[in-house]
């Protein structure tokens, strides 16, 4: 096979966004994806697309502000702006591509608001299910345009030569393989796997992060795992997701003695605390989300409903049982304005990116919109002729970003065990490393638990043997990644957005940084 224009590595928003627009502009376009095309964590979304498309009273420095009062000092400010400026624009092309949202009877977009958000402006699909709509329409466009799609296929490592990404190394159907290509994007998603409670799906193991991080690519942020905090807590995994838009639309939450203890529309970092808080001082497993009031349940939220009514539960009469759920990476590959990282030939976008726009913690809605905006950012650049970071750009990958300073980290990743190893069984790893993490480096933190995480992570890599594949491939990469949050966390003696120190409660200005590690 002739080499590809662009390889892309996810089947996300923010992968399959790119792809679309590379193919539609006549590049030959590959899309490989660890599970099936349809099978990501964009599929999962219930939240919604945040952007101004309406309502007199919003606009784009409103969200603008919204995003940085989220991001808890750290966001990027260039980036943010790109980001709400450029969302609406890509909303519209994402509806003209076949994606339906929800509408009032005389066809308007139908505009909800959620923790955070100063006004009404995300839109949704069948009520919660619009992550599902978006990753329908981009699938059936990406099946009608690009040259290659290899599903079930695992990103071994990215081949670099001579300073350059020139592709990917990937196992499918039990052969190794590597796809040649000038450019190659990254957007492989998040880790929510490192956690024990996660709203994740099983694919999300921190593959492209690990694989960046092998290659010496720049990595930063990495210490902001977003938890939701409104996941059901039931034994199911992942975890099914109570959305932001039932707070948004009146659902109040209450402990264990039935009373109301936080403001339902904060910043989810806050509200993640203060459940989190409330469930350690009352000694119970869950909080509880009263959505009892809200009228017309199953007909606004089916698949809440539907998700709720497997648990036995009925929200017109029931309160429904919540607690914080890892679900978000803030942190990930460094890039500049248009998704280049310090890699020439690798860009990232979505969930394994750290474009800057979510700081310390990612507003509600922002996710799909980030993935939207910055896939269609790499795709103009690459047809625009850029081949690696602009000076800024490459300034991001040492510095932080924009007007944010950063600092080195010195994290090697944890070593693994020979490559004889493996006598263990993967699965009972994955969770002996996801307790530990979610013990020592979950909601709240401090030096002794983030030490006792430190030990587990090491244990683990020890008996994970060398050499990959899709069998401890994805775990080897967890240690990876869980080593590196580990550190970061350890380093930033300080609470702020989604990592809190018990040791440290307080934000210092003088850790307005960026901890960067390659």
């Amino acid at each position: 096979m002739t080499d590809l224009d662009l390889v892309v590595c996810g089947s996300g928003v923010a992968g399959l966004t790119a792809a679309v627009r590379a193919s539609t502009a006549g590049l030959r376009v590959g899309v490989v994806t660890k599970g099936e095309l349809e099978q990501s964590a964009t599929r999962w979304a219930q939240g919604g697309v945040a952007a101004v498309l309406g309502g007199d009273e919003d606009s784009v420095d409103a969200h603008l502000a919204d995003t940085l009062a989220a991001g808890a000092g750290l966001c990027d400010v260039d980036a943010t702006r790109i980001l709400v400026g450029e969302g609406p624009d890509r909303v519209y092309e994402l509806i003209a591509l076949g994606a339906r949202f929800d509408t009032d009877p005389d066809g308007v977009l139908q505009l909800a608001r959620e923790g955070g958000h100063s006004h009404p402006r995300v839109v949704h699909a069948g009520g919660v299910a619009t992550g599902a709509e978006i990753e329908r329409a981009l699938v059936d466009a990406v099946r009608r345009t690009a040259a290659v799609v290899l599903e079930h296929c695992f990103l071994e490592d990215l081949l670099v030569e001579a300073g350059r990404c020139r592709g990917v190394r990937v196992t499918v159907d039990g052969a190794t393989r590597e796809l040649r290509a000038t450019h190659v994007l990254l957007a492989t998603g998040g880790a929510g796997q490192l956690f024990a409670v996660t709203t994740n799906p099983t694919e999300s193991t921190g593959d492209g992060v690990a694989a960046a991080l092998r290659a010496g690519v720049a990595v930063a942020d990495i210490e902001f795992m977003q938890f939701h905090p409104t996941a059901l807590h039931h034994p199911a995994m992942p975890r099914p997701l109570l959305s932001e838009a039932l707070r948004g639309h009146g659902a109040v939450l209450r402990d264990a003695r039935g009373q109301r203890f936080v403001d339902e529309l904060l910043p989810r970092d806050q509200v993640a605390r203060a459940i989190t808080a409330r469930i350690l001082e009352q000694g119970v497993e869950h909080c509880w989300l009263d959505a009892t009031g809200l009228e017309s349940f199953a007909e606004r939220f089916p698949t809440i409903a539907a998700s709720v009514a497997t648990a036995g539960l009925d929200p017109a009469r029931d309160w429904l049982p919540v607690a914080p759920a890892a679900h978000y990476l803030s942190g990930g590959v460094v890039t500049d304005l248009d998704g280049a990282s310090s890699l020439p030939g690798l860009w990232a976008a979505g969930e394994v990116a750290c474009t800057g726009v979510h700081g310390a913690n990612r507003l509600a809605s922002n996710s799909l919109l980030e993935g939207m905006v910055f896939g269609s950012r790499v795709t103009d650049a690459v047809l625009d002729g850029r081949d690696g970071p602009t000076a800024r750009g490459a300034m991001r990958a040492v510095l932080g970003g924009g007007d944010i300073p950063g600092r080195r980290l010195v994290a090697a990743p944890p070593a693994l065990g020979s490559p004889s190893a493996g006598g263990e069984d993967p699965d009972k790893l994955r969770a002996e490393l996801q307790t530990a993490m979610t013990a020592g480096a979950g909601v709240l933190r401090s030096a002794d638990s983030l030490a006792g995480a430190a030990a587990a992570v090491a244990d683990v890599a020890a008996r994970v043997p060398g050499g990959g594949g899709p069998l401890w491939g994805p775990l080897a990469n967890l240690v990876t990644v869980a080593g590196l949050l580990v550190v970061a966390a350890t380093a930033r003696r300080e609470s702020r957005g989604n990592h809190t120190r018990t040791d440290h409660p307080e934000t210092r200005p003088e850790l307005r940084l960026r901890l960067v590690a390659a």
